[in-house]
């Protein structure tokens, strides 16, 4: 079982310039109960089929499941998913010995925002670059299940 500790923060400051890469994302959702997602991702012409499951006594750790889908499937699955699909552009910024993944959201959530940081462990230390704002791990307002 694959277990994924994140954390997640606004983004308050100018941080393109130090990307090292640009990913155009386009995902939909076919279950966000609270005990579980489950997400298609295209990215170009790969596509991933996520479960999510909440790991008990903690904010920052979910149990994540990925599988690669053929890209024709996922595009019959993305009619099935949920009304809203989230476009969004994702910024990959190295900081020290971490990469920050900044996604930069369209459509009804243009103007959001949001870094995310996978970590080995929920004590593990990093460098906070000057433009990460709020830490907003834990707050449900925050998930992309929740942005549809």
């Amino acid at each position: 079982m694959a277990l994924e500790i994140e954390r997640k923060f606004l983004v308050r400051g100018e941080f393109m310039h130090l990307a090292v890469k640009q990913i155009e994302i386009s995902q939909g959702y076919l279950s966000v109960d609270r005990d579980r997602i489950v997400r298609i991702r295209i990215v170009n012409e790969k596509a991933i089929l996520t479960i999510k499951a909440p790991k008990s006594g903690t904010d920052f750790s979910r149990h994540e499941w990925e599988y690669e889908i053929p890209y024709d499937e996922a595009k019959q699955m993305m009619k099935a998913c949920l009304p809203e699909v989230i476009r969004k552009t994702r910024y990959i910024v190295p900081v020290k010995e971490h990469m920050f993944e900044i996604d930069v959201f369209h459509g009804k959530n243009d103007g959001l925002i949001i870094a995310e940081i996978e970590l080995k462990s929920e004590s593990e230390e990093f460098v906070r670059p000057s433009w990460l704002g709020e830490e907003v791990t834990g707050n449900p307002r925050y998930y992309s299940a929740n942005l549809i």
